[in-house]
């Protein structure tokens, strides 16, 4: 199966920028949300960032109609009756992911291919609320998707080969690189991303100051972002929520979200999103 029409779901930060990413490639898209009005927010959203791409000479205006006129906004899941492959992209949860899958398994033509950005979760679980597991796999983006080449394809223990092969060529379609990760809770990325900002949180709350915690892993490990500015561009909560999840699924002490972090997202210091997080906006 070739795929041309993609439906994401969610319009956040990652919906957004992986719907972006699907119309500067020439796929047709559908962004949804939990209403119009939401997908509708995701929509300006990229209208403003590739008329960033045009003011910084990366485009021109043209690339920006021919990409928003592949864009359109979805009423409800319904409207993803008839594509190729959709892309889950909302917040980390459980059973709100199981619960979308369950109705696009209902809606969708018998073809479709169920994808999840889940950083987290596991897409084995996520393939048991659908009645086609041999068609759920993970490509998990990362942020900002129109920039990051990466993606992870995850197969679940019942993800066919076909399935994953389509997912490996729609990443490399998006001019991006996949790599196969395993099935487990944090994949490959988080797995060994997730105690570095844990640590550089535990290290803030014994005093040191985040511009030094930053700096100490751009200067000396040659990052281009430091752990506190990652976590503060990716959401606090959704930080959180990813450190639960490995936490709860692993059991393992480093993988304890530190208690700044709850503190901060407790307190709606979410980072970029909220103009404040470990810096302010």
């Amino acid at each position: 199966m070739n795929v041309s029409k993609v439906m994401v779901i969610g319009a956040g930060i990652m919906g957004s920028g992986i719907a972006q990413t699907c119309i500067e490639h020439g796929f047709e898209t559908i962004l949804a949300d939990v209403s119009p009005e939401f997908a509708q927010g995701g929509k300006e959203k990229i209208d403003h960032f590739l008329q960033r791409k045009i003011e910084k000479g990366k485009i021109k205006e043209e690339d920006k109609e021919k990409a928003m006129s592949l864009l359109s906004i979805a009423k409800s899941f319904e409207d993803g009756k008839d594509v190729d492959l959709v892309i889950e992209a909302v917040s980390e949860n459980v059973e709100i992911k199981k619960d979308i899958f369950k109705k696009l398994d209902e809606i969708c033509k018998s073809e479709t291919i169920l994808a999840s950005n889940t950083s987290t979760i596991s897409i084995t679980l996520l393939a048991s609320a659908t009645k086609r597991p041999s068609q759920v796999v993970g490509t998990h983006f990362f942020v900002p998707p129109p920039v990051m080449k990466l993606i992870e394809v995850i197969p679940g223990i019942l993800t066919s080969e076909e399935t994953i092969k389509i997912a490996n060529e729609f990443s490399v379609a998006l001019g991006k690189e996949p790599i196969m990760a395993p099935d487990t809770s944090g994949f490959l990325v988080n797995r060994l991303l997730v105690p570095m900002q844990n640590e550089a949180m535990f290290l803030v709350m014994e005093g040191n100051k985040p511009e030094d915690v930053d700096r100490a892993m751009k200067l000396g490990a040659n990052l281009p972002m430091g752990p506190l500015e990652l976590t503060d561009f990716a959401g606090l909560d959704t930080v959180l929520a990813v450190m639960t999840q490995m936490y709860g699924d692993m059991g393992e002490p480093k993988y304890r979200p530190c208690p700044l972090l709850r503190k901060m997202v407790n307190a709606g210091l979410l980072g970029r999103k909220t103009k404040k997080g470990f810096y302010e906006y």
